[in-house]
């Protein structure tokens, strides 16, 4: 019987401290202990590492807080678009959508696509195509609104800029949300979801939906949720780098990890952190920014919430 574990992220980089009043600090942090409880109570009923996350990545896109979901940014016209991925590490199962609308939870769309069909990844007008099939809740624009996201493409519509999610001229959080499992049986697996940038253009896809850059598990290595600035995680493959450290190195999560987070990223200028587990129920969470919006829990009776280092 392993120890069962879970880690979540809600993005990296976060408000600076100066900028995050007690109010919005406790947001934050009971945010976190809601997605959390979600997917550690299915842990906790012995249930699967893939259902775990999938539950605490949901309630994450529930809550506007976050990037992800509810809270996701606009793009350069307007609109939300949003990509999702979720990989189970006990068989290489894997699903994904990209650059999908109106969807209230895109990672329950990757699921099916895991679940349902022989593909990895749907994108766009196929992809809306097929959660309609699905019978996917869909929302109407103004569940996606926010007031603040709304501001900060106001601020940027009219040039080429794009921002990762909060106003960088002010602070920087990087805004994806994320979480890793291992279950009682020591199968893992690994879930995020994205609204992406703000003002991005051309159906810009960033590393979440893209199994082994912001995704991947694998019951042999680890599971690893990323966060930060997709070009540079998809340049490093960073999901799956940790994992080949940890099979062709032999080295452990939290060694792997720091290679990839503090060293290879940081060395081509990617900001961002990633959380982890591997089958021995063993959480790792790290990043180079100057926060991580993150939580774990475990059956051995440690529990975390954290913004800052």
């Amino acid at each position: 019987m392993s120890i069962f574990s879970l880690a979540i992220h809600g993005g990296a980089g976060t408000i600076t401290k100066n900028q995050l009043t007690p109010e919005l600090e406790k947001k934050y942090l009971n945010a976190l202990d809601e997605a959390l409880e979600e997917g550690y109570s299915i842990l906790e009923k012995n249930g699967s590492a893939i259902d775990a996350v999938a539950a605490s990545v949901v309630a994450l896109e529930n809550n506007i807080l976050f990037n992800a979901g509810k809270g996701s940014v606009f793009t350069k016209n307007g609109k939300h678009e949003m990509d999702a991925s979720l990989m189970d590490g006990s068989t290489l199962a894997a699903g994904a959508v990209a650059g999908v609308y109106n969807i209230k939870n895109p990672i329950l769309l990757a699921k099916e696509v895991m679940d349902k069909t022989d593909h990895v990844l749907l994108s766009g007008e196929g992809a809306m195509e097929f959660a309609k099939q699905a019978g996917i809740t869909f929302e109407p624009d103004n569940y996606f609104f926010s007031q603040f996201r709304y501001d900060q493409w106001i601020a940027v519509k009219n040039s080429d800029t794009v921002q990762l999610d909060h106003n960088i001229q002010i602070e920087k959080k990087f805004g994806t949300v994320g979480a890793v499992a291992c279950d009682i049986h020591g199968n893992i697996a690994a879930a995020t979801s994205t609204g992406g940038m703000t003002n991005k253009q051309f159906g810009r896809v960033g590393d979440t939906p893209l199994i082994g850059c912001g995704t991947y598990a694998n019951n042999k290595t680890c599971a690893i949720s990323c966060t930060g600035h997709g070009e540079l995680f998809m340049k490093a493959v960073a999901a799956f780098d940790v994992s080949c450290l940890m099979e062709y190195k032999g080295y452990h999560l939290q060694q792997a990890m720091e290679i990839v987070v503090n060293d290879k990223l940081v060395k081509i200028k990617g900001e961002g952190g990633m959380i982890g587990t591997d089958a021995s129920g063993n959480i790792a969470m790290l990043f180079n920014s100057e926060g991580m919006y993150r939580g774990m829990q475990n059956s051995l009776g440690e529990k975390l919430t954290a913004i800052y280092r």
